[in-house]
Order: C-alpha cells, then structure tokens, then sequence
C-alpha cells in the first residue's frame, strides 16, 4: 500500500481492517480472505506475528528460539483444516519430571505419555517409591480421567457460540458426574486437589495448570485459579501441550501465507490511533514513519487487549490483571546431568517441575504479593530441541546443541520494580534447578559471537513495552469461564463490542488466552451474522460478502465448511 507524503492524511477504503498482526489476527484475516472479502492488516511492529515468532536471539548463534509463547494446545484441529495450514504440532515423548529430595536422596515424579512410560521409568513405579504407596497414582489416573471427560465435553463449545451457565452445567454433569461442577466450578481448585491427594509435590503438580501466567493461589476465592485450570486441560479435548515444528515462528508463518494466498494485505510499523464508527461504516487512523493514513471499512477486528481497544474508540480504558511470569530463554552447548541419574534426554523431555510443591507455590505467592522475588522461585522448564531439531542450523545442530526455556510463575510486574529484580529473580530461577543438576546450567550455556553466555529474560514490563500488553498479561486480562455467564451473552461469539461492526478477536475476548486463533475465528463468524442480516443469503455473488454462506450450527465438527475444500461451493 502506497502511502502519502508524512503528516498527511491518506484515504483508502477496504472491507474489513485487523488492527494487530498477532497469531489471532492473522486467523481472523485469512478466515475473511478465504470468504472473499478485502482485509488490511495494520501491525505496530515492524513484523508480523505478535508473541507467536521466531528469532535468532544471540548474535552468531543460529538457534531460532519461541521468543514469547512456546507450546500449543487450544489451538483447534478445525481451523488448521479450515485455513489448510502448513503447521505440525508434534507430541512430546514425557508428560512431566518433577525432581526431588526425599530422605537426603535425589529422585523424581516421572509421568510419561505411554502407560507404562518410557523405557526404564514408569510412573506407577515412581510415584511408589516417592510416596510408599499407589494410592497417590491410582488417584491421578482418576483425576485427569474426569477432566479428559471434562475436556471432550467442553473443547467443541469453543468453536460455537457462547452457551449459557446452564447449559455448561448440565453438559459436564452428564459428561463427568454431578461432582465435577461443584469441585472445579463452584469451589476453589484448592479444596478437590486437598482432599484427593495427600503429597504435597504431587498437589503442587496439579496446581501448576492453575497458575500459569496468572497471579492467583489454590484458595483464591475469585477462581481465577480454576478458570486458568480449565484452559490449560481442555484443548483440543485432550489437554496435550505439543511442540510447533519449527518453532513458534512456524505458526505464524503459516498463517501469514494462508492470508497472502487470500489476498490480504500487510501494512507493519503501522500503528493504529483512533477507530471511528457508527455501527455500519468505520474509519481507522493510523501512522507510519511515513505519516498518517486512514482506512474506510465495513468491518474493525481488534486484536490487541480490551484497554487498548477502549482507548483507540475514545472510551475510558477498563483495568485489567497484571500478568505474572518470567521467561528465560537459553541455548546451551550440552544439556546438564541430573542428580537423580534420570538422562536429561528424559527428564528434559517433558514439562520439568522446579520447586512447585503445593506448600511453596502458596509461600511464592505470599512473597509476590509482598512485592518480593520468590526464594525459591517456583518455575518449569521446556526443551524444544528433544522434540524439534530443525530451529537449529545443521552446524549447531551437530554439536550437540539444545534450547531451554524457563517459565517462572508468581512473578508479577510489582517484583520487578527495585533495579536489579530481574537479575535477582533470574539467580533465584536458576539456583532452583541447579540444586537438581550435576552440572550447573551456566557451565552448560553457549557463548554468542561477543563471548557473552546464551540466556535472556522477559517479564511482564518486558512483555508491556515489547508486545503493547497491558501489565504483560500474556492473556490480555484475566481468563474466564467458557461460557457465558451474563444470559444476556447466550449465543453471542464473546468478541462484540457496542458497535455493531467493531469486533474484539485478540485473546481479552471470550474464550481468548494461549495460543488457540478461537477470537480469531469467533470474530469471523460475527461478521458472517452481521453480512448475513444485511444481506439476503446467497450461493455466489459479489465481491466482498457475496460468497459468504448459510451455516447452521457454525462449529459442529461434522459441518461442511465454507473455507476448505468440499461440498460447499466458495
């Protein structure tokens, strides 16, 4: 798009503007690209993809390393079809390892994928040992065998229409029992993993998924807790955490060429300022190192935090939670030794557990909310390479090399206010796995081409300045239930704003969070509604809606979809 001279204004007219080049923006314009219709997408960076990208971090070290998000679960199999993207998420071989001291000896909680786990490590065996008993695995199976009920009940609503309290209610009590609703609805998460298990490692495992990005504790009234719980064990009906193949560069990436193929458009380092409408046509005013332009559109998607939005439609900007986490990227030269003899090969496998026991994640979070870096510092670790070589080069990848990345929880913006917090919540991170290694992690890291050691951490004020997220929420607010809770809010997509064609499609919308494109697509399906009361439907036509098709019951997984091949006619 050609733009006019600086500090001019330019007027070009499309059908649909997203405002914000993110994972979910790029849903929302290669799902309205395929439907015919002329999108522009605005992005404020001078790239596209959001939190969802790739980089070469450490000068001279060629390791294209998940900067900001790392793993993929909610992501729908539908919309991977729908968009026919080039993208595969590969299972890791190990669920979790959960190193620790019992009796002045190093072990560990090792959960694989198989039953019987992987050669040598069984889970039944190690939970025996560490526990003296199977009560304590025998009541896991039963415990996430109610919530992989829970999770096949649920994950389908997510790409339908917003149900009501009731009708969530009645879905997961016939789906798992009258039970499930009261523990991890109705009651703090705290109370059904307390009176379940009886260690406190094995306690602070299941808690984990509660905490993830989010400033909250077992018995936190709000349950905020259990809403976080509920979309870290629900996607895709399984729950399962997998790896991008190629980095989470490769998710956008796809995306990006799903889009290019449907003829959308791309305008970076293009910030948007003020988004005008009266409900049938909007406006959208932007800037570039080049000036300032505007757009004449049908449609606004948004995807950046509710905030933001507010303030480009001239409302007051609603508050919104702090997010609460600390990443530490790492390239190492070799993985370390562990302790308790298990081949880092395995241990690294999976979601590695550090110093999550149910009794320290509740002292870090009356340390966080203190304003104080946790000691210890509760946090998981990941390695992409055991799963995914090709983010290395050839070279790096023959010498043996590996990434490592390091999620801290209860670390909110309030503990990185005194100068040198971030060093000191870094040492604290790093001294917690240490503690479990032969070899200290630093003597493992990599040198970039400055001789400089191969580690990097973002904290939410990183996040803030980096990604324009309000308080470095990595979900754009606090999460919510999946389904509406206002009745007012039945059978609507969770993403309206007021304005009958401005639509919220980031990850503060309904069912947001993580990365999962379901705002993105949600989005869509409103403009689909709204295109469909203004227009008669129809099987082909003009440019710009004319394509878009009746669908009953948008979602359902035995749909014929008007975005791939098939039946339906585009």
């Amino acid at each position: 798009m050609t733009l006019s001279p600086s500090f001019t204004v330019a007027q070009h007219t499309t059908d649909a503007v997203v405002v914000g080049g993110g994972h979910n923006g790029l849903v929302a314009a290669a799902y309205l690209g395929r439907l015919g219709l002329r999108v522009t997408v605005l992005e404020r960076l001078d790239r596209l993809g959001g939190a969802t990208v790739s980089d070469q971090v450490f000068p001279g070290v060629e390791a294209n390393l998940s900067r900001y998000s790392y793993l993929v679960s909610l992501l729908p199999y539908s919309i991977v079809r729908d968009l026919e993207l080039d993208l595969e998420l590969r299972s890791r071989p190990v669920a979790s390892y959960t190193p620790v001291r019992r009796d002045s000896r190093a072990d560990g909680f090792f959960v694989g994928r198989a039953p019987d786990g992987t050669p040598g490590q069984s889970p039944a065996e190690s939970f025996r040992r560490l526990t003296g008993s199977d009560r304590e695995w025998q009541r896991w199976q039963e415990f996430y065998a109610q919530i992989e009920l829970a999770a096949r009940a649920l994950a389908p609503t997510l790409l339908d229409p917003l149900i009501g309290r009731g009708q969530a209610e009645k879905l997961l009590r016939r789906a798992v029992g009258h039970r499930f609703w009261s523990d991890f609805v109705e009651h703090p998460l705290g109370e059904v993993i307390e009176r379940t298990f009886e260690d406190d490692d094995v306690r602070g495992i299941v808690l984990t998924d509660a905490l993830i990005g989010t400033q909250s504790h077992a018995h936190d009234p709000s349950l905020r807790q259990n809403q976080c719980f509920l979309y870290h064990v629900i996607g895709n009906g399984s729950g399962e955490w997998r790896v991008p193949i190629g980095g989470m560069g490769a998710v956008s990436g796809s995306l990006i060429r799903c889009a290019q193929k449907a003829g959308v458009q791309f305008v970076c380092s293009a910030e948007a300022t003020k988004i005008e409408s009266d409900g049938a046509q909007a406006t959208v005013t932007y800037t570039t190192p080049e000036g300032t332009a505007q757009l004449n559109t049908r449609y606004v998607l948004v995807n950046a935090a509710p905030p933001v939005m507010d303030r480009l439609l001239g409302r007051p900007p609603r508050a919104t939670a702090p997010g609460s986490q600390l990443k530490i990227n790492m390239v190492l030269d070799r993985l370390p030794r562990f302790r308790s003899g298990l081949p880092a090969e395995q241990a690294f496998a999976g979601t590695l557990h550090l110093d999550e026991s149910y009794s320290a994640l509740g002292e870090a979070y009356r340390q966080s909310e203190r304003g104080q870096v946790p000691d210890p510092l509760p946090s998981e670790v990941y390695c992409h390479t055991l799963t995914d070589r090709t983010i290395l080069s050839p070279a790096a990848a023959a010498r043996g090399m590996h990434t490592l990345t390091l999620f801290g929880l209860h670390t909110p913006p309030s503990v990185f206010a005194e100068p040198g917090s971030t060093e000191l919540a870094v040492q604290r991170a790093l001294a917690g796995l240490n503690k479990h290694l032969v070899d200290p992690v630093e003597s493992c890291l990599a040198l970039d081409e400055n001789g400089k050691p191969c580690l990097e951490a973002r904290t939410p004020l990183d996040l803030e300045e980096e990604l324009a997220m309000p308080g470095g929420n990595i979900f754009h607010g606090d999460l919510t239930w999946p389904w509406a809770e206002d009745s007012a809010r039945i059978g609507s997509w969770g993403v309206e704003t007021g304005l009958a064609n401005v639509f919220l499609c980031g990850a503060g919308a309904a069912r947001g969070g993580a990365v999962s494109g379901i705002p993105g697509r949600a989005a869509v399906f409103a403009v689909i509604q709204d295109l469909q009361k203004r227009t008669p439907p129809r099987r082909s036509g003009r440019r710009g809606g004319g394509q878009v098709q009746q669908q009953t019951a948008p979602g359902r997984r035995d749909e014929v979809s008007p975005f791939r091949p098939g039946p339906a006619k585009r």
